[in-house]
């Protein structure tokens, strides 16, 4: 039997491509961004190629209650989600006392309360099936002490990794998992919506989004807790011995790689 996967974050980057690997599976899907036409041109592309069923439903995650009238929606059309993957987020660059506060609190509202507040709404029938999985794409800024220039972002994320542990804790025994995917520096649309294309973080080498979306898609398969992805081979030495290492010296290494860089 097709499983029916909801993408958050659907239109472009590691939520595209997750889209594909699900339809290239038989997968029926559900796929929400705010892009419409972006949307309706990857709905008719995995229809026509897999053969599957795709709803698209264009919803702004940072508006208060969207998630409640996805779920609603759903509820009216009498579709069963198997799969709820959580890819939906942004960030922004600069010092936290000088940035608009609306454009971070958006930013708390859709990596954090949103993807919360979707997992609040889904599991109850998931639980009740003992049946389901659910994937919270947080990053690897989440498992940093802080983040000096991206304060808020990397503290959203933080939230992610956590909530999702607890999550997968105390659905232990019931038949439902869950993942939380944090990867490193990726080809996405990211960095340029954050303001981080000059950065020394996305300067150097960043990995493809399908295979970060293949890493998180086959890990929430697995029900794995945690998937890092995307990381360097010093990225992930730095991880190993950050506990080790004074918290402020890994804040200043890290504000070094948020700044924007004038070459």
């Amino acid at each position: 039997m097709s499983k029916t996967a909801l993408i958050t974050g659907a239109s472009s980057g590691i939520g595209a491509e997750m889209a594909r690997i699900h339809a290239a599976k038989g997968g029926h899907l559900i796929l929400i961004a705010r892009r419409e036409a972006k949307l309706k041109a990857l709905k008719e592309s995995l229809e026509k190629e897999f053969n599957i069923q795709v709803l698209v439903i264009v919803k702004d995650l940072s508006v208060y209650n969207a998630a409640q009238e996805i779920y609603d929606q759903l509820q009216q059309q009498g579709i069963q989600v198997d799969y709820l993957i959580n890819n939906a987020g942004f960030g922004g660059q600069g010092y936290f006392y000088e940035r608009d506060w609306e454009k971070d609190a958006a930013m708390m509202q859709v990596n954090m309360v949103a993807l919360t507040q979707l997992c609040r709404l889904f599991l109850p029938a998931m639980v009740a099936r003992k049946s389901g999985k659910i994937l919270n794409v947080g990053s690897s800024a989440g498992m940093a002490p802080g983040g000096p220039l991206q304060s808020v972002y990397f503290a959203s994320k933080a939230y992610v990794q956590s909530f999702t542990q607890g999550l997968a804790g105390e659905l232990e025994g019931t038949g439902v998992s869950a993942t939380v995917l944090c990867p490193g520096a990726t080809a996405t649309e990211f960095s340029k919506a954050g303001g981080l294309e000059k950065t020394a973080l996305f300067k150097g080498k960043v990995f493809d989004a399908r295979g970060v979306a293949q890493d998180g898609y086959d890990a929430m398969l697995q029900g794995e807790m945690v998937k890092t992805s995307a990381l360097k081979f010093s990225d992930k030495i730095a991880f190993k011995i950050a506990p080790f290492v004074p918290a402020k010296i890994i804040l200043k290494q890290i504000k070094e790689l948020q700044q924007i860089s004038s070459t």
